[in-house]
Formats: C-alpha cells, sequence, structure tokens
C-alpha cells in the first residue's frame, strides 16, 4: 500500500497549470479572468500583502474546489490510465492531497510509485517524503512479515484514523481496523479544556447543552465499526476535564467522580455505531454483491425482488415480457 502526501501542495499549485486545467471544462473567459484575479489576491501579514505566482489562497472557498481540479488532471485522470497496464488489482483513494493506492503485487506499487514521482514532477509538485511511504497491508500483511522476520503489520493515518490489521472478534477473519488519531484526538481535548474553563461561571445545563452539541457532532463523524475504546476514552477525558473546570469554582464538596457521572450522564449522548462494517456474505440471489437490493421499496430507482415489476427488468427492457412467455 502506498500512502503518499504532497508536499505543500497548496501553496506550490502552478497557476499556469490551474487556469490551463479549468479552460477544458469552462468556455466563458470572464470566470477565468476572475478566477485568475481570485489566485493574486495574495496574503496580508502584519499589514503587508504577499502576493504569489504560485499556491492558492488559504481559507478561500474557493481553495478546495481548484485543488480538486488540479489533481483530477495530474493524477486521477494519470491513475486511472496507468492502473490498465497493471496485472493485480489496484484501488485508489484520494481525498484532497491526501491519497491511499493499495496493490495486489509489490512491483507494481515500486513503479508506480517511481512514475508518479516522475508525473508530479512534470506540474512543479513533489511528495512529501516524510510522509510518502510503502507499506505491507491487508489479509497477508501479517503473513508474509512474519516470513520476513519483522514485527506486526505497519498502520496508517487517513482521515482522521489509524488504519490497522486486525481480526473480527466474532468470526476470526481479517478486517480493518479504525481508531481516532491519537495526536489529533489530544488536540481536541485541548480546545475543549480552553472552552470548559471560559465556561467554568456558567450553570452545568447551559454548559451540558454545548457539550451535547459538541459530542453529537464527533459521534457523527468518528463512530465506526472497531472505534468504540476510542470514544469511551474520549468521552470520560471530557467529563475529567469539565469536573476539574467545575472544582476550580469552589465545588469540591460535592463534585467527587460518581456523582459527578450520574450527573453528566443527562447531557452526554449515548455512544452508539451509527456507521457499521458492510456485509460481505454471499447471497445466491444477489450473487454475493450487497443485499441492499433485497431491502429495496417497490419505488425505488432498480425496484425490488418483491415487486413483480422491477424498474430495471432485461426483458421487458429487451421488448419481452415479464413472465416468460414469448
Amino acid at each position: 500500500m502506498l500512502d503518499s502526501d504532497i508536499q505543500g501542495f497548496f501553496d506550490a499549485m502552478a497557476h499556469s497549470w490551474t487556469i490551463r486545467f479549468l479552460e477544458h471544462r469552462i468556455a466563458d473567459k470572464r470566470i477565468l479572468r476572475l478566477i485568475a484575479k481570485w489566485l493574486k489576491v495574495g496574503i496580508t501579514e502584519d499589514g503587508r500583502v504577499t502576493r504569489s505566482e504560485r499556491g492558492t489562497p488559504q481559507g478561500a472557498v474557493i481553495s478546495p474546489i481548484l485543488a480538486n481540479v488540479y489533481l483530477h488532471y495530474v493524477f486521477d485522470l494519470w491513475t486511472h490510465r496507468w492502473r490498465r497496464k497493471a496485472t493485480g488489482d489496484v484501488i485508489v483513494i484520494r481525498y484532497a492531497d491526501d491519497t491511499i493506492v493499495g496493490f495486489q503485487h509489490e512491483h507494481e506499487a515500486k513503479a508506480f510509485l517511481h512514475d508518479l514521482q516522475e508525473r508530479m514532477r512534470e506540474f512543479e509538485l513533489a511528495l512529501h517524503p516524510a510522509k510518502t511511504r510503502l507499506i505491507r497491508f491487508g489479509r497477508q500483511a501479517a503473513k508474509q512479515r512474519e516470513n520476513l522476520g519483522e514485527g506486526k503489520p505497519e498502520t496508517f493515518d487517513f482521515l482522521g484514523f489509524t488504519h490497522f490489521c486486525t481480526r473480527s472478534r466474532k468470526w476470526g477473519s481479517f478486517v480493518i481496523g479504525r481508531k481516532t488519531i491519537k495526536k489529533r484526538m489530544l488536540k481536541q481535548l485541548q480546545a475543549v479544556k480552553m472552552e470548559l474553563r471560559k465556561r467554568m461561571h456558567d450553570p452545568i445545563a447551559k454548559t451540558g447543552a454545548w457539550l451535547n452539541q459538541m459530542l453529537k457532532g464527533y459521534l457523527n463523524y468518528y463512530a465506526v465499526s472497531g472505534n468504540s475504546p476510542s470514544l469511551w476514552w474520549y468521552f470520560n477525558e471530557v467529563r475529567w476535564r469539565w469536573l476539574k473546570s467545575l472544582k476550580r469554582r469552589s465545588q469540591r464538596a460535592f463534585m467527587h467522580w460518581e456523582k459527578f457521572t450520574s450527573i453528566t450522564d443527562r447531557f452526554f449522548p449515548s455512544i452508539r455505531i451509527p456507521h457499521p462494517l458492510p456485509c460481505h456474505r454471499f447471497d445466491a440471489r444477489t450473487r454475493g454483491k450487497s443485499p441492499v437490493r433485497q431491502q429495496r421499496t417497490p419505488g425505488s430507482v432498480r425496484g425490488a425482488l418483491s415487486n413483480g415489476r422491477p424498474y430495471r427488468d432485461p426483458r421487458q427492457c429487451a421488448g419481452l415480457p415479464a413472465d416468460g412467455s414469448v
């Protein structure tokens, strides 16, 4: 698996290439001229305006869009063409400038990395040397590293999660484990600590309502299958920091941990996993595919097996009766 990151991507985007890529989709010269002005607006620091011929304004709403357009032509289309000549499976996932590419064969992973470095150099970009690496990851990684005399399979960070190789507790089969990145979790706890200090003299109900909304948003993203231990640890740390902030306002008499936990249970949302792992069990009716097709209502786009007249019936599309008669 190739875990790569583009070095200083938002500061290294060439304006000339950005405009050329946009010209493939935008014919209105006024829009192109407006985007060019946006790129050259510069950055204001200490009252001084600094303009550059490279990069896109940090924090501007257009920056993520321009970044995706840039990498669509530099990385996505090129990768799609490169993977056609590969003999093994190649799986590509990209989010902004962070990419994960999985390979079935090691030699193809090394060849892809070499070609990718050349590709980036053509468009005035470079891979980050410290954040780009090839690792053994997947179903056979543990056995391969054991034969090589190495330790456990390596992990990689992507989209806020640390991904690692593990096995299902129930079935014993291989699964990809995910847990919240520790550095990011500690950074968020520090931000919560500073906010609780500001709200130290607010009523408990008001602070609890704010924590409830904050923790719900946290669960909406990080509540994935296998991440429950990190979620419980994060919630307990938030409780502990809230208790410490209350003790600073001379409420030591009644604020012990057991009583405080019962109080915070009114405000803290319950930890549930709304994003479970997909079901990979074989189903003869779906030929091993997702069982979602069996759960669709008759009014859905593709219909369902319970619907006698599905939307896309091959016999009806061919002009034949649905009952099988000719």
